[in-house]
Formats: structure tokens, sequence, C-alpha cells
């Protein structure tokens, strides 16, 4: 089997794909052919050396989010069975309840860039029909964080409106999961072409931030007003903007660090307006794949690469020119 291994900060010249041997399942744990596999931001920063100290040593399989199928199952297992297309939790061990674990695949446990891989039984979740291997595999991490800025601190409603900063996998995902929910989207981007796709999914208002003066002002003259949630995936260098934004009991979910800085460092954490996002656990994931299967969500997907060809994707990715994510073919 073909496996990819990268060395923390090392850089994206460093990711190796190498022929290894197929694990076995020991008790408790079952083998995945993993079919698909997804980027997320934090892969690029785990290899640039943009995060540190969170990946194994001397070398790790990165990548978080996959999908594929049971193959085998080691003694005890009853969770899953061969034949059952699955997807591994972004953090293995977070079944339920606020207690997110650092046992996060692809950096301080072996990820999804490989063909096969063990995983604990209670760690995989079944993936619904409506879903191929490649909308699942977009949707243990960025997915999850989307579903979790909507839905776990303050549930959005219908008739409210959402503001999604840029076009990545978990804007689109907010966007998409924000039009099921009955919410109206704005978004933002530098690409007038991105907002043209992004209206083409639903986007109700799309603002090139680069061409107008003043930004806030112009989200208020779209949406008539404020708004209700923020999926904050800027961070602190846009908190005060976003904050700025909201109407009255709205929340600014502040998920991510784009602009170099999280906002969970923020002394307004004490603020109500502001709710911590860290992924999600197994009872949110399950949510997530109903609410997906329901409503007919399809992720979307921008480019795919072989595995071969991980470092060409982990540029793609460093480049910003994707609309939605950059999917990885492990077949």
């Amino acid at each position: 089997m073909l496996s990819a291994y990268a060395m923390g900060g090392q850089g994206i010249d460093a990711i190796e794909v190498r022929e290894v041997a197929v694990p076995e399942a020991g008790p408790g744990a079952a083998l995945v052919r993993l079919k698909a596999a997804t980027l997320n931001y934090r892969d690029l920063l785990f290899a640039t050396g943009g995060l540190t100290g969170l990946t194994k040593e001397p070398e790790y399989v990165p990548l978080s989010c996959g999908a594929g199928e049971v193959v085998a199952v080691g003694d005890g297992v009853t969770r899953v069975k061969v034949g059952d297309r699955v997807s591994p939790l972004f953090s293995q061990v977070w079944l339920t309840g606020r207690m997110p674990s650092m046992a996060m695949l692809g950096g301080s446990a072996d990820g999804t860039a490989r063909q096969y891989a063990v995983f604990d039984a209670e760690g995989l979740v079944l993936n619904p029909p409506e879903l191929g291997d490649l909308d699942a595999a977009t949707l243990p991490c960025a997915g999850l964080t989307a579903w979790n800025a909507l839905f776990q601190h303050r549930p959005v409603r219908p008739g409210e409106w959402v503001y999604c900063p840029g076009t990545g996998g978990v804007s689109l995902a907010a966007l998409q999961f924000a039009k099921a929910a009955g919410a109206y989207v704005v978004m933002t981007s530098s690409s007038d072409a991105k907002l043209a796709r992004a209206r083409a999914l639903g986007a109700d208002v799309a603002i090139n931030y680069r061409t107008v003066p003043d930004l806030a002002a112009e989200i208020r003259k779209g949406v008539g007003g404020g708004v209700d949630v923020v999926v904050d995936v800027v961070g602190k260098d846009q908190l005060d903007l976003n904050l700025s934004l909201l109407n009255e009991g709205g929340l600014v979910a502040a998920i991510g660090m784009l602009a170099a800085h999280f906002s969970w460092g923020a002394d307004q954490f004490e603020d109500k307006r502001l709710g911590r996002i860290s992924v999600g656990n197994r009872d949110e994931h399950e949510a997530m794949l109903a609410f997906c299967a329901t409503h007919a969500v399809r992720p979307v997907v921008d480019t795919v690469f072989d595995l071969t060809r991980l470092p060409d994707a982990m540029r793609h990715l460093e480049s910003g020119a994707m609309f939605g994510k950059v999917g990885i073919n492990l077949l």
C-alpha cells in the first residue's frame, strides 16, 4: 500500500510517499481501505511550521479527513462490520460532550494520506448512501467545524442572517448548511469569479471586499441591518468588525486563523457574543451526516490529486486559488 509521510515544520518538499505493509486490525479496531481524503488549512500549517509541536516525531502521516470501506475487524468489534462505508473521526476518542482530545488525525496521530489504516472502531462513523466517499471525506474537520459554528452555541434559525467570510471548505459548508436550515447568507471574497460561484450555491449577498471602502457598511446595506451568526475563519484581525455586525443576541463563532492569529486568545472571549469552535464529537458528526442526507447537501470539491501528488495538492491549497475542498484520490 501507499502512504505519505511528513515531518512537522520541514516544508512541503519534505513530504514523501512510500510503499509500506498493510496493517492488521487488533482487538477493538477496524482496518479501513481509505478511498478519498481531503486537505485542511491545518495540514499546511503543520507541514510548513505555522503550527508547531502538534505532530508526531520524527514523522507522521498527514491529513485528518478521509472515507473508505471496512475490510477487516478485530476481536470485540460491534460498531462496524466488513463492507461498511465509514469515516474516521477527526479526534478519535472524542465521542460526546465538550471535552476535545488532542488525539487528532494528521498530527499527534497518523492521518488519512494512505490507502489502508487501522482505527479504533468507536472512532468511526457510518457514511450514508446519499454521500459518496469524496463527499464524506470533506466533512470530519471542515464540515463539522461549520456545523458547530451554526448549531452548537446558538442554533441558527430560519430567516436569520449568517456571514461567511471567504470561499474555503468551512465557509462553503456553512453556506450550504445555513441555506438548508432556512437562513440567509452573506459571503465575501476578493474574487468576483468565486463570488459568482457562491451565488450559484445560494449566497444571498456576495461582496468583493477589495472593491468597497467600508466592508461593514456594505454588509449592513446588503442584509438590511446586522447578522445573527458570523462564521469566523479569519481570526483576531477581523474580530472587531465581526462583533460590530452582530444583531442583539448574535454570535461570532470563532474558528480560524487565516490572518495568522486565532480569536481564541482574545480578551473578549468573556464576551457572550464570542463562542469558541473546536471541530466536534462523534454525536455531532452523526447529526451532521443525517442532516446532509435529509437535505441533499453535497460538499464542494475544487480539485482532486492522486496521493503521489500530495505536495502539489498542498501547494494548491497554499495558493488560495481553490474554491471549496482540495481532495486526494486514494484508489
